[in-house]
């Protein structure tokens, strides 16, 4: 650490209230976001039950007596079905597929897992931590159990993935598994819910002296004139673990064009990682990417941002609309830090699929509602093979980029936003955005740390 760099102990306090997309700079005027998903027709890539051989009984009897005194003779295979690989064990005398060793075993057990393939069950050991009371880490306005919403049965909820296990979030074996490492988000309002939660999560709403802001190690300062930083980093000072969050919503290199103008506007290069990134990724571990909902005309507009391309004003027709240069720019900023895996081998990077809207009836500023309350997606089972979201898992197919897939799990939980009981919306506007915490980006968080 540079002598000039000086860590600040956190006293036990609330985490920053206000929503950094509402800043100026990196200003957000708009309280709700646009919904913005490629749309692609299914395949099917699940082997056929043709691809499995059976023996049968008799045969199985005779291989084993032919062979009962001899070394058994082992191959390893590969079969697939859908976009997982199961590695098993086949022997001369074993049924394909039976388990017979304590190796077989443990060989199912470390199987690829398909996360976003589940359900959703009830746990009475839900919620991980107190809405109540992460009073430290948790803003008040994503907070509904300081809101008038009475009923909580959605905290109950946990996403049990098919056919596996996922492994229990404990706050102690994430900073063991994250020692001496840093795990950073970036991206919109929706990466820092993700980074709130898993504050919480690791604290057990807890309040911890122990934490230092680290922010400057990573230039998350105030600017001049401006009211808060762009971001937060903590260190757990006992396992030197920093978690970061930076805004970043649209994944692009934000640049004033006039910096003596405090109303300048902004270029909005699709074709450039954040600064940040660019800056700082050696210093991060892992990292959580996310975009999706401000990519629309208002924001723009309302933040004075100008699509550049090659470095000037973008001119090309095939990514001047909203989607094509959304997908244009994950693609982008996903390449570029996958060019930048070889160079860091420590580095393990996720892009987090979009999350999904639950506007019924209108949009945020036309009415739109999400008022239903009770969970009504207990035990219904999401099997799609591929991501709803067609242009995050286009973006880092060969990449090294891994997708933290959590679009499909989330879209049937309708519920658990923050409706009609937001703490900072207009009258008769309702938040079907963002999620009530604790809530499903708990899960989020619980599948990431299933994959580090």
């Amino acid at each position: 650490m540079g002598a000039d760099i000086q860590t600040v102990r956190l006293e036990p306090k609330r985490h920053v209230r206000e929503d950094i997309s509402t800043l100026s700079q990196n200003e957000v005027i708009n309280n709700e976001e646009q919904h913005d998903v490629d749309k692609k027709p299914s395949t099917d890539t699940a082997g056929s039950s043709s691809d499995f051989e059976t023996v049968s009984v008799q045969k199985k009897e005779e291989e084993a007596a032919k062979h009962k005194h001899s070394p058994k003779r082992e191959k390893t295979d590969v079969i697939k079905s859908g976009s997982i690989s199961t590695q098993i064990e086949e022997t001369d005398n074993v049924i394909l597929g039976q388990k017979t060793s304590e190796q077989e075993e443990k060989i199912v057990e470390n199987r690829v897992c398909n996360y976003a393939k589940g359900k959703w069950v009830i746990d009475d050991r839900r919620p991980l931590y107190s809405g109540f009371h992460c009073k430290q880490w948790l803003a008040p306005m994503w907070a509904c159990r300081l809101m008038q919403r009475q009923d909580f049965a959605f905290e109950k909820l946990r996403w049990q993935p098919k056919d596996c296990e996922m492994e229990e979030f404990e706050g102690s074996k994430f900073l063991e598994r994250m020692q001496d490492k840093t795990l950073a988000f970036v991206g919109d309002s929706l990466g820092r819910q993700q980074f709130q939660s898993l504050m919480c999560m690791i604290t057990a709403s807890k309040e911890r002296s122990d934490v230092l802001d680290v922010g400057m190690e990573y230039g998350l300062v105030i600017p001049p004139g401006g009211k808060r930083p762009n971001g937060w980093a903590y260190r757990f000072s006992s396992t030197n673990t920093t978690v970061l969050y930076y805004w970043s919503s649209t994944l692009c290199d934000l640049q004033p064009l006039n910096l003596s103008d405090p109303n300048t506007e902004y270029a909005m290069h699709l074709d450039r990682p954040p600064a940040f990134l660019r800056q700082y990724l050696h210093k991060i571990d892992v990292l959580v990417l996310n975009t999706g909902h401000h990519w629309n005309r208002g924001k723009l507009r309302a933040n004075r941002w100008i699509m550049y391309a090659g470095g000037a004003p973008n001119t090309n027709r095939k990514i001047a609309g909203m989607g094509s240069a959304k997908n244009f720019t994950i693609h982008s900023t996903v390449k570029w830090i996958g060019s930048q895996l070889p160079k860091h081998p420590h580095l393990k990077v996720f892009y987090r699929s979009i999350s999904p809207r639950h506007f019924m009836h209108g949009d945020w500023n036309t009415g739109g509602s999400c008022d239903n309350t009770t969970p009504m997606s207990i035990g219904k089972e999401v099997l799609q093979e591929e991501s709803s979201d067609y242009s995050a898992a286009s973006a880092v197919r060969g990449t090294g980029v891994k997708l933290l897939d959590i679009t499909a799990l989330s879209q049937v939980r309708d519920e658990g936003h923050i409706s009609r009981f937001s703490l900072t919306a207009s009258p008769g506007v309702q938040d079907c955005l963002h999620w009530c915490l604790p809530g499903v980006p708990d899960t989020w968080n619980e599948i990431l740390f299933a994959q580090i």
